[in-house]
């Protein structure tokens, strides 16, 4: 528990010492309309995050309904670990988010790096509060789909290891806006 505490710890904090000097039209810059901004990226950790909260308020109200699926261990296990692959910084294709995750279109405020702050510490009271569910091995649906379960465990180490894979997109459209504006 305390890994995933100190390694949002440790994201958040290099999101906030890279990016805390740009600008709005900085963080919104975006290399063509397929790459998402600085401030996209970060809007995206911050709803994806999100929907994951409304699971974990349903464990502590003794709501946790999961589907027919979640019977059969080896399914989860290997759902949980398909998914941990796809989001690591060390997969370099590219993949499509689901639509509920779709960071906004527009530009975003330049509190963006304040509102992650914030974000980040109320993540991290979830996962404090979620010692007797690790302990039990406590499985979860996806936000994104019900029939995708793993344990919740497992559900942190994705969230994790999603904002590194972010952090490093953020600090790749960071380089080319460098370069391409010379600021």
């Amino acid at each position: 528990m305390m890994n995933w505490i100190k390694e949002i710890d440790e994201i958040t904090d290099k999101f906030v010492r890279k990016f805390e000097d740009l600008k709005r039209d900085e963080l919104n810059w975006k290399p063509n309309s397929e790459t998402w901004s600085i401030a996209q990226n970060i809007n995206h950790l911050i709803v994806l995050n999100k929907t994951y909260f409304s699971t974990f308020d349903n464990l502590k109200k003794g709501k946790n309904e999961l589907p027919f699926i979640s019977k059969i261990g080896f399914i989860s296990s290997f759902m949980g670990k398909a998914i941990l692959k796809a989001v690591s910084p060390d997969n370099k294709s590219k993949t499509k988010t689901f639509p509920i995750w779709e960071p906004e279109k527009s530009e975003i405020s330049e509190d963006i790096l304040a509102e992650f702050q914030t974000h980040q510490n109320e993540l991290k009271e979830y996962i404090e509060n979620s010692d007797n569910y690790l302990k039990n091995k406590t499985l979860i649906s996806s936000p994104a789909n019900k029939n995708i379960v793993y344990k919740l465990e497992t559900a942190f180490d994705i969230i994790v290891t999603h904002e590194k894979r972010h952090l490093e997109q953020a600090l790749r459209v960071n380089e080319l806006r460098t370069k391409s504006t010379g600021r």
